[in-house]
């Protein structure tokens, strides 16, 4: 199983990560926090880095359900929404599967969160 799912995008950078965001609206989420890896890279490090974004995107009602289910998932909230610009200039978003990155903790009422959360996800990628 993989962790992720991808969807490369006919856009530039900045117009997946607008149309990634109004995806994630749509699903009912928001990106509560940015991280530009590149920017950061170069602060941090004075390398130069290709275009990649986090998103850390957090839909309420899902997050509360898990909060409510387990009490340390908040160790691997918000999920993690990537938009990266490869070397050739293609633009892929990918998001984080959340049934596989919970297969870790036994807990079936998170289990159905996590399912249906990658849904939702799903659907905002395929959508942008």
């Amino acid at each position: 199983m993989s962790y992720h799912f991808s969807k490369i995008v006919d856009l530039s950078f900045e117009e997946a990560i607008d149309k990634t965001t109004e995806a994630l609206k749509e699903e009912g989420f928001g990106v509560l926090t940015e991280i530009d890896i590149k920017a950061t890279l170069k602060k941090k490090l004075d390398v130069n880095f290709r275009n990649y974004r986090i998103l850390g995107a957090c839909n309420p009602s899902s997050a509360y359900k898990a909060l409510k289910a387990e009490n340390h998932i908040g160790l691997m909230l918000p999920c993690n929404v990537i938009v990266q610009e490869h070397d050739n200039g293609t633009v892929e978003v990918s998001a984080v599967d959340p049934v596989a990155s919970m297969q870790a903790i036994v807990n079936e009422e998170l289990a159905d969160v996590a399912n249906d959360v990658r849904d939702m996800l799903k659907k905002a990628i395929d959508n942008i």
